[in-house]
C-alpha cells in the first residue's frame, strides 16, 4: 500500500468523522426542535382543557368553541405527527452515527493489519536486498581476483612467449649466418 492510498483512508476516516459531528450537531437540534413541539403540543392540549371547560360554562358559545376544538386537535394530531416523524429522523441518525462508528472502527483495524503486513514485507525486502548486494560483492571479488589471476597468467605467457621468440631469433639469425 503507497503513502498515497494510506493519506487518502485516513482522509477518508477525519471525512466521515466530520460527518458523524454534523450529525451528531443535527441530533441535537432535531432533539430540541421536539422539546419546543412537545412543549407546544402540551399547551395546546392546556388550551383545548381550557376551553371545554369554558364551554361547559358558556352553552352560548358552543358551536363556535366546538370548531375550535377541532382545529386544535388537528394541529395536536398534525405536531403529534411531525414529533412523530422527527422520533424516526433521530432514531435514523443515530442509526447512521453507529453504523459509521462500526465502518470506522472496521477500517481502522483493517488498516493496522495491512500496516503490520506491509512492514514484514518491507523487512523482508530489505533483507532480500542485503542478501542480493551481499552475493553480488562476494561475486565481485571473485571475478576481480579471477580477472587479476588472468592478467598475472598472460603477462606471464607474454614473457615466456618473448622469451621463446628471442631463441627462436636467436636460432634463425644463427641459421641465416651459418648458411651464407
Amino acid at each position: 500500500m503507497s503513502k498515497q492510498s494510506f493519506r487518502d483512508l485516513k482522509n477518508e476516516i477525519e471525512l466521515k468523522n466530520a460527518e458523524i459531528d454534523e450529525l451528531s450537531m443535527e441530533l441535537e437540534s432535531k432533539n430540541e426542535e421536539i422539546n419546543k413541539l412537545k412543549l407546544y403540543s402540551t399547551k395546546l392540549k392546556y388550551e383545548k382543557k381550557n376551553l371545554e371547560d369554558k364551554l361547559d360554562t358558556k352553552i352560548d358559545y358552543d358551536k363556535a368553541r366546538i370548531k375550535e376544538l377541532d382545529d386544535l386537535s388537528e394541529k395536536i394530531a398534525e405536531k403529534e405527527s411531525i414529533i412523530e416523524d422527527k422520533q424516526d429522523q433521530v432514531k435514523y441518525l443515530r442509526s447512521l452515527i453507529d453504523d459509521y462508528k462500526t465502518q470506522i472502527k472496521s477500517n481502522s483495524e483493517e488498516l493496522e493489519i495491512q500496516l503490520r503486513k506491509i512492514s514484514k514485507q518491507y523487512e523482508e525486502l530489505l533483507n532480500q536486498k542485503d542478501s542480493i548486494i551481499n552475493k553480488q560483492d562476494e561475486m565481485i571479488a571473485n571475478l576481480t581476483k579471477a580477472n587479476e589471476e588472468i592478467v598475472k597468467s598472460n603477462k606471464t605467457n607474454v614473457i615466456s612467449l618473448k622469451l621463446q621468440n628471442e631463441k627462436y631469433q636467436e636460432i634463425i639469425d644463427n641459421l641465416t649466418k651459418t648458411n651464407k
